[in-house]
Formats: C-alpha cells, structure tokens, sequence
C-alpha cells in the first residue's frame, strides 16, 4: 500500500473524529490509488461512491493539511469532483 494512501487515511480518519459522513465519498489519487468515506469511517479501496473527487498526491496533501481550499482547488480545475454534487459541498466543509 501507498505511504500516501495510508498518511491520507489516518488525516481523514482524524477529521472524522468518531462521527459519521452520511453518504459515501471517493478520494482518487493519481497513480496512488483511492480511499472511501462512508458511514463505516475511512478505508483505502476503489469501490463506486456516491462522489467521486480526483487529484494529484500533492493537490490532496494540500487540502488535507489545510493549505489548500477544496473549493478553490475545484474551481482552478485542480480538484475534479463527479457525482453527487451537494454530498461534494458538504465535505469541503467535512475537509476544512
């Protein structure tokens, strides 16, 4: 496994912090694989969610370390976002 992957899994599983995501949210790194969030908590696997966002390792270092907006980042095409939309803002909120 990813050293990225699991670094990113332990950050989401700190910002979680024992609540639970309604919805399901998948995190696709590129050329590192991918992470869902779910009502299970955080786990590294590429199964379907409800949405999908997709960026660089860096692009997500950024935005889990707080030095990138996720908003900002989606709207310099630096973050791609497919799917449920509404679950997508939810969790920029989630991410900050």
């Amino acid at each position: 496994m990813s050293q990225i992957l699991n670094q990113a899994r332990d950050v989401l599983t700190q910002k979680l912090d024992g609540g639970v995501f309604d919805g399901s949210a998948k995190f696709s790194i590129a050329g590192e694989g991918a992470l869902i969030l779910d009502s299970e908590g955080v786990r590294i696997s590429d199964e379907p969610a409800d949405v999908t966002l997709s960026a660089t390792a860096e692009v997500f270092e950024d935005i889990l370390a707080g030095t990138q907006n996720p908003t900002s980042a989606f709207m310099s095409g630096k973050l791609l976002v497919e799917g449920d939309m509404g679950l997508a803002m939810r969790l920029a909120g989630f991410l900050s």
